[in-house]
């Protein structure tokens, strides 16, 4: 799935990465623990997350396969997480939608969760 696809199913807004918006994402997580996130092994992958900490994106940093954040329930993330996330060529977007939701409707659109499912 396109990442434009994702802005467009999750009414997403993109705050950082537009120009990355037509490359594919595989397979999606969502989680508030990045312990959770560090044990998954899939390429590619969108992250779906509640927490608008730096934490989160030095986690997407380690593992190099999350190309995607997506914040949860409207939360809007600092200007130190966009930057980061810039620097990294981590598409960043943020959705209305609870996590539950958000999740529910990549899956329902063809987005598997991947390796741990």
């Amino acid at each position: 799935m396109k990442l434009a696809e994702v802005r467009e199913i999750l009414k997403a807004e993109v705050l950082c990465g537009h120009e990355r918006l037509s490359e594919e994402v595989n397979t999606a997580c969502g989680a508030d623990l990045m312990s959770d996130v560090l044990a998954s092994k899939d390429e590619k992958s969108l992250l779906l997350t509640g927490l608008t900490n730096v934490q989160v994106v030095r986690t997407a940093e380690v593992l190099g396969d999350i190309i995607c954040i997506v914040f949860v329930r409207g939360k809007e993330p600092g200007r130190e997480i966009l930057e980061m996330a810039d620097s990294a060529s981590i598409v960043i977007m943020k959705t209305d939608y609870p996590l539950f939701i958000a999740c529910g409707l990549l899956y329902k659109n063809g987005l598997n969760c991947g390796s741990d499912s």
